[in-house]
């Protein structure tokens, strides 16, 4: 196939050419005139599943042949009788022998990293080895290097790579991935020295970035039959450019700098470099614009000696569109109508972008048209139904079931996904509908059969005992061994999943499950090496394992519009491109943080720098743009700052900008006009019709319908608010009580009322002493009962006991001049006219030996002061007019000799009322008048009336479109039928 030389063979293909179509064209051109076994011998070397696979259908879409064989760089162990060495140990074995390596480690030694750091350091740790392995660097390299100026952080990283040194130094025969291809490598390239295989063996699409592959690379380059064929080579670049890219330290991020590193090794230069076929580039001009926009740094004054020589500069752009738009939304509409465009027209397109967030935004507005484009990346595992199922049960384990954990599962997609789901879902509503209203806090046994009682207890018996069964009390303390967790979850997961019924439900169904499944399977073969962990570590570790997974629905894609990321924009082939997210920190990503070894210490051990990535990402970037049709696309700003261009954009802008006189600067405007089309028909796709606010409601509902009863806390609300009294007593709209059940201060409310009256009425009533002891001994008792949160207990407790000599000192004197005391007592007034019925309710009445009344309410918030309390919050004005005209229930009307409101919050606080001033003859008269206004056809319940601050919050403003209107609009009344 090849002629006999003394160098070795090195093709390559020039940017923007299809690659594997290329590479098998080149193939049977040089196997013209062979017989057809011939082309049966040639190995074909690829280093991606889907460049193998893009190969085969471009075979089987044309003539029938022998096909050459293909195979991964990773197989090569399977051939020659190299199939001796023993299975590579699975990387997540390794990982969970690193991860009891290192919580050991930071058992005995705290100090050198959060525990909650754990499976970070595990990860980066696991990379360094496998580095270390790919690059032929041993622990004693590590070990030897001069960290002299680093001494403080290397002797904290010595402990971590410590157990990297132990860990590889130990490994026998049991190799990891890379140390395994390692070997093969060598002990294949040691076989070749002694019998050289005399077929072809061509290895294609590599840029020898790893250690292992670039000495494969040399090794096959020399064979008597063997070939390199390079993707992406920059023909157009000079040789004195070549020589630059010479130090990894300097020129580690350009495009060509691998290229530079294989053809040091096998002492060539870049002229002796061979094109693999004669086929052009897309836009050969486009290709010398930007070998000269992307030279190393050091050389970029090579713009200013050979820029004036480029010419075709309108040619090489006239098919490049440049989209800056101003927010990622624009960005996303203005692409997902370009590929809306090529699914009309039929052309192929893919957008290329590493940004996640970009692609679910053009997928999302690609919906609008029912297209869904195939993306390459999938949907992350830990996010799709089965994985969020998942975690949600382990997550069962790590804490006390809530109402909100419990709805969470319950209301899941694969949950009861057997039989009878309908049923499910129906008492699911009901049973959130009972946590809301009844609790508890944290559902249990007891708590559930309650509500079954409370509803249908026959048609409830068997979903409830399925529910007890796979919810409650599963929480699980203290460390126990990685397979019992395992054990637990399978088990658990597929009760939740199947209901009461046997199996496993939907959960391991399409492709979601089984990746799921597949992912349990592995952890549970690999659990022995996990040792034993809590049930918080299990979670973390299970959510890590399914962030690592992609799933993919290959089914629901529409033909022709893809999304890749850069692996696949390599092998893959489109009439338009689209590169996404040219912005700094997107493409490139930054570098990886590295905990272990700079960017110093990494080149004198051999091992990657940083940058590596970055050259990569260039070299995606060089041969995507040489495409036959390119968008590039960036937003100026993010979500909450602005975004620094793509440094390889900005290098082509400011090149092109910086040569007027061939037309670069007007084929740069050309670029940016094209793009600023398509953004104004994403801003016009996005325009809406300006809506009128909605006003200021002021209802006026018919007489009949408006409210005959009113609670005597609503009379403040009336007054204030009466928009609220309207939703809540006219439209009988109740605020739904919160799922999440927090010790906020209703229950802080509920619950002191409940310590004050208890210790009042029955120890202070059964004659305990008057002192600090009785009332925290019963504040426990009671807080005990009510609240099921320990920190909430004891910081009510710690308040309480501030104000308890206050208080004590109070009732001290309140004891003194009560003869009896009552509590919680409720009464009825009818207030005629209007004919409206007042119910209310008083936290405690004393009678003093005169038989006359004192009205306390107790207050954890601020009291009102008696100014508010005269104009506005009337509550304790009223009930003592109720007590001296109906009376309050066993107590008959009596004459009313002090109201006070006790404050009970951070300080203790008495706000009498001021009956002196306000008497119960004069607050009921003003209460009849207010009452009548209401009741007149023309009076409107206006939203927000009087609030005492502009920033109170009402539970109906949303209906009342608050926000629309503000307090300076004047209400629009509205005649209700």
């Amino acid at each position: 196939m090849f002629d006999p030389g003394a160098t070795p063979r090195v093709f390559a293909l020039p940017c923007g050419v299809d690659f594997p179509r290329a590479l098998i064209d080149g193939l049977l051109q040089r196997m013209a005139g062979q017989p057809p076994e011939a082309l049966a011998r040639v190995e074909l070397v690829v280093n991606t599943h889907r460049m193998a696979r893009r190969i085969r259908d471009i075979f089987d879409a044309g003539a029938p042949l022998l096909l050459p064989r293909v195979s991964l760089l990773t197989d090569l162990g399977a051939h020659g009788g190299l199939d001796t060495l023993p299975p590579a140990v699975p990387p997540l074995r390794r990982r969970l022998e690193l991860t009891q390596l290192i919580s050991a480690l930071l058992d005995r030694q705290p100090d050198l990293a959060a525990r909650a750091s754990l499976y970070d350091l595990a990860d980066s740790l696991a990379g360094l080895i496998d580095e270390m392995q790919g690059e032929g660097v041993s622990p004693e390299d590590i070990r030897n290097l001069d960290v002299s100026d680093l001494s403080g952080h290397w002797a904290r990283a010595q402990a971590f790579i410590g157990i990297a040194d132990d860990l590889i130094g130990s490994e026998g025969e049991a190799l990891d991935p890379q140390a395994r291809q390692r070997r093969v490598v060598e002990d294949l390239i040691a076989r070749w020295q002694i019998a050289p295989p005399q077929h072809p063996i061509i290895l294609a699409g590599s840029t020898g970035s790893r250690g292992t592959t670039l000495m494969l690379m040399q090794a096959i380059a020399r064979l008597p039959q063997g070939a390199l064929v390079l993707p992406g080579f920059d023909f157009d670049q000079p040789a004195e450019v070549w020589k630059t890219l010479e130090k990894a330290l300097t020129a580690e991020d350009h495009p060509q700098y691998r290229f530079r590193k294989i053809l040091d090794g096998l002492e060539m230069s870049s002229d002796q470099v061979i094109r693999w076929t004669g086929e052009e580039p897309p836009a050969p001009a486009r290709n010398r614009l930007l070998s000269l926009a992307l030279r190393p740094a050091p050389v970029t004054d090579a713009w200013m000696a050979e820029g004036p020589g480029l010419t075709d500069l309108d040619i090489a752009t006239a098919d490049l569109t440049l989209v800056e738009s101003m927010s990622p939304r624009d960005e996303a509409l203005a692409i997902a109508l370009r590929l809306r465009q090529a699914a009309e027209t039929g052309q192929s397109a893919a957008l290329i972008t590493p940004d996640r967030m970009l692609t679910r935004q053009v997928t999302a507005a690609l919906q609008r048209w029912d297209i869904t484009p195939d993306d390459s990346a999938g949907q992350p595992l830990h996010l799709s139904p089965p994985g969020r199922f998942l975690r949600h049960v382990a997550e069962l384990f790590t804490q006390r079931l809530t109402g909100e954990t419990l709805l969470t599962l319950l209301k899941h997609p694969l949950t009861h996904s057997g039989i009878d789901r309908g049923d499910h879902l129906r008492f699911t509503r009901d049973l959130e509908l009972d946590l809301r209203k009844q609790g508890p806090a944290f559902p249990d046994a007891m708590s559930l059969s309650r509500f079954a009682a409370r509803h249908d207890p026959e048609a409830l018996a068997t979903w409830l005992g399925w529910l007890t069964a796979g919810f409650c009390d599963r929480q699980r303390l203290g460390e126990r061994p990685l397979t019992d967790w395992i054990a637990d979850l399978r088990a658990q997961a597929e009760t939740i999943a199947a209901g009461p019924t046997e199996g496993s439900g939907g959960l391991w169904q399409k492709n979601a499950g089984i990746k799921a499944r597949a992912v349990l399977d592995a952890l549970e073969r690999e659990a022995e090496f996990g040792g034993t962990m809590t049930a918080r570590d299990f979670a973390d570790l299970l959510t890590a394992l399914l962030q690592g997974e992609e799933v993919r629905d290959r089914d629901a894609a529409f033909g022709g519009i893809m999304i890749w990321g850069t692996l696949e924009a390599r092998v893959m082939g489109a009439d338009l491109l689209i590169l996404g997210g040219l912005n700094e920190g997107s493409w490139p990503e930054p570098a990886r943080p590295d905990p272990w070894l700079n960017r110093q210490m990494r080149d004198r051990a051999g091992l990657l720098l940083p940058e590596r990535r970055i050259g990569l990402s260039a070299h995606d970037f060089q041969q995507a743009i040489a495409a036959p049709e390119v968008w590039l696309t960036r937003s100026q700003r993010s979500d909450d700052a602005e975004t620094v261009p793509s440094r390889w954009l900005n290098r082509l802008a400011n090149l092109l900008a910086g040569l007027p006189d061939q037309g670069g600067r007007q084929a740069l405007d050309d670029m940016r006009a094209r793009g600023r089309v398509w953004l104004g028909w994403a801003r016009a796709l996005e325009a809406v019709t300006p809506i009128a606010p909605a006003p200021r409601p002021s209802p006026r509902p018919p007489v009949a319908s408006r409210p005959d009863r009113l609670n005597v806390t609503e009379i403040k609300r009336l007054i204030r608010d009466p928009y609220a009294v309207y939703a809540r007593r006219v439209l009988r709209l109740s605020p739904l009580d919160s799922l999440v059940q927090e010790p906020d201060a209703l229950l802080r409310g509920t619950v002191l009322h409940e310590v004050f009256e208890k210790f009042v009425r029955d120890d202070l009533g059964a004659g305990a002493p008057l002192n600090r002891e009785a009332l925290m001994a019963r504040a426990t008792e009671v807080l005990e009962e009510h609240v099921p949160w320990p920190t909430a207990r004891a910081l009510w407790l710690s308040r309480l006991g501030r104000i308890a000599e206050a208080f004590l000192s109070a009732e001290a004197v309140r004891q003194e001049a009560a003869m009896s005391s009552t509590f919680e007592q409720g009464s009825k007034m009818a207030i005629s006219p209007p004919g409206v019925t007042l119910v209310g309710r008083a936290d405690r009445i004393d009678m003093d030996a005169r038989g006359a009344l004192t009205l306390y309410d107790y207050k954890t918030g601020t009291p009102p002061t008696r100014d508010q309390q005269a104009k506005f919050d009337k509550q304790l004005l009223i009930e003592a007019a109720m007590a001296e005209e109906v009376g309050f229930g066993n107590l008959a009307p009596a004459h009313v000799n002090g109201a006070v409101f006790v404050g009970i919050g951070a300080s203790y606080k008495e706000v009498p009322a001021p009956l002196d001033e306000e008497p119960p003859a004069q607050v009921l008269e003003e209460l009849r008048k207010l009452l009548i206004a209401y009741a007149q056809p023309d009076q409107g319940y206006t939203s927000r009336r009087m609030l005492f601050k502009d920033s109170d919050h009402g539970d109906y403003d949303h209906l009342a479109r608050f926000g629309e209107w503000d307090r300076a609009t004047e209400p629009e009344p509205e005649d209700l039928a």
